[in-house]
């Protein structure tokens, strides 16, 4: 038994053993065996204190040879915490994790520059065409109607394929939502009126005082009180009106006063959300709230355009008034595809930024649409006029950036 004991005193001291044969099947040697020369003296000592006999291991061992050439190191399951494979792949992790967010955050804003543009484009269209109709066929409550009628269909079809998700409206939300939506109807209804009796880029000239209506609804009936930035923004949108107005090529007080009346109850609907709609349990998102509003808009003014203007939308009466049947519902149906889709990109666009935000992506828009119509119908336009079409926008975005920095001391 002692002879066949060998010492680990030494690493080249080990004799060669001539390896048994074993039935079963070889495994690895759990003993840790260093071959260095470089291992202190004091393990040395230890080892050459515990002889270890070979005729004591187990069979399943392999026998130690010093003739192998290749050092054996231990085998440890557990991964290493502190080696410089762990750190670079922590490195790694971060670096992409990184890179993640600013591959995400480019996505968005390239997402969010897509919505503006296809809103300001869809605006374009819209007003192009609606007022191409208007020209010809002066029944703006039926065109409001068809424009609703559309997108009812639209809605309609969203939901019946799940391209959005239909909702569960109950009897108190639906009495909540109708006066919206009767502010909504009348809104888009006067500015119809209006864009069918003067320039395009007048009515939205017209359109710029909303900050005006907004400030005077909101101090009488919700006591918000302006700030004097406020007031101040809102001088040279008052005065560009007043100056473009006087100075209006195509001015009637027919159209003043519908898209005025426009401003008035788009400006209520806004006010009358804030008064009534105030965090509501199960409240549901915009887009959801303006397809229903579409519909509920599209069945109270239907009886009143039938009331109102009759059925004057037939081929028959078409033909009669001398125009051309498949221009003007063609025109009619693009104008109403726009109409929506740009109300929808707007509710889209308004889910992702602040109002301060949105506010001030329409100004800009109101600007696009204004030179658009007026380079696309040539619309004459004196100095004088252009500069307080200028003065009101500037007040308009001068009051978008007051009340920015307003909701950041907020």
């Amino acid at each position: 038994m002692q002879s066949a004991a060998f010492s680990l005193s030494s690493p080249c001291s080990i004799p060669s053993l001539k390896p048994h044969k074993f039935a079963s099947t070889a495994g690895f040697d759990p003993i840790r065996v260093s071959c260095s020369s470089s291992v202190p003296k004091r393990h040395d000592h230890f080892a050459s204190s515990h002889a270890v006999s070979v005729s004591t291991l187990p069979n399943r061992f392999w026998p130690l040879s010093s003739s192998s050439s290749l050092p054996l190191r231990p085998w440890n399951l557990v991964p290493s915490d502190s080696g410089p494979e762990r750190f670079e792949v922590r490195a790694t992790a971060a670096e992409t994790a990184g890179e993640g967010e600013k591959s995400g955050s480019l996505v968005k804003t390239l997402e969010l520059g897509l919505l503006f543009g296809l809103w300001y484009l869809f605006n374009i269209y819209f007003n192009i065409y609606n007022k191409q109709v208007l020209k010809v066929y002066h029944y703006p409550v039926t065109v409001t109607v068809i424009q609703f009628a559309v997108g009812t269909v639209f809605v309609s079809l969203m939901w019946t394929f799940n391209l959005y998700k239909r909702p569960k409206i109950t009897g108190a939300q639906l009495a909540v939502i109708l006066p919206l939506a009767v502010v909504h109807t009348l809104g888009n209804l006067f500015t119809n009126m209006s864009l069918g009796k003067v320039a395009v880029s007048f009515t939205h000239t017209i359109k710029a005082m909303e900050p005006f209506f907004s400030v005077v609804l909101s101090a009488m009936f919700l006591g918000e009180l302006p700030t004097p930035w406020v007031v101040g923004s809102l001088l040279p949108i008052v005065g560009g009106v007043v100056l473009a107005s006087v100075t209006e090529a195509s001015f009637n007080w027919a159209g003043f006063w519908s898209a005025m009346a426009s401003n008035l109850t788009n400006q209520s609907r806004n006010v009358f959300s804030k008064k009534v709609m105030v965090k509501k349990e199960g409240s549901m998102d915009n887009i959801t709230l303006f397809s229903i509003i579409t519909i509920m808009s599209f069945f109270l003014l239907a009886p009143v355009a039938i009331f109102m203007e009759g059925i004057k939308f037939t081929p028959a009466y078409l033909q009669s008034a001398g125009l051309n049947v498949k221009e003007v519902a063609v025109r009619s149906l693009l104008a109403a595809l726009s109409f929506h889709a740009y109300q929808q990109v707007s509710y889209m666009i308004l889910q992702r930024v602040s109002p301060v935000t949105h506010s001030v992506g329409n100004c800009v828009k109101r600007v696009v649409v204004i030179v658009s119509s007026v380079i696309f119908f040539k619309t004459p336009v004196s100095p004088i006029n252009a500069l307080g079409t200028g003065i009101a926008l500037a007040g308009v975005f001068l009051y978008s950036r007051v009340k920015r920095i307003k909701a950041k001391a907020a």
